[in-house]
């Protein structure tokens, strides 16, 4: 995909996922969605080990949706491990989460994610906000590898 962009997704509600991929859709996100369930595949994806070791299948994301309520490693720990890291900290992330807690919101912003989306706040407004997203992928792409 040479004009598009890489979208590493990372929710475990299928209908929040089904919904995040028709916002995208809808609003001509050009970009190639990948899709993990928990936090440890994320990690594995990030560092393309495992089953997802294949870099031609499973590329380097432009940008990140995280929900923060992720089984096994959760979300926090996931954007913790990417900021930390050196050859991951410019990969913009969005938290797409469905707590609109202050401590979660202040957290992600504190630990660098791009963006704060609150699943809660209905469709409109998630639209809205995803469909800025192409504009934060596009910072993304811009940095090397």
């Amino acid at each position: 995909m040479a004009d598009g962009f890489n979208i590493l997704l990372i929710e475990d509600n299928l209908e929040h996922l089904r919904l995040t991929k028709y916002i995208l859709e809808k609003n001509n996100v050009s970009g190639e969605v990948f899709v993990v369930r928990d936090g440890q595949e994320a990690i594995d994806f990030l560092y393309q080990r495992d089953k997802f070791a294949d870099p031609t299948k499973n590329p380097r994301p432009h940008l990140v949706l995280l929900d923060l309520n992720i089984p096994r490693v959760d979300g926090k720990e996931v954007l913790k491990t990417i900021k930390s890291d050196q050859m991951l900290k410019d990969i913009p992330v969005i938290v797409v989460s469905s707590s609109d807690r202050e401590e979660d919101v202040n957290y992600a912003h504190e630990l660098g994610a791009s963006a704060y989306f609150s699943k809660s706040d209905g469709f409109e407004k998630l639209n809205d906000a995803l469909a800025s997203i192409n504009t934060l992928a596009s910072k993304g792409k811009q940095k090397p590898l």
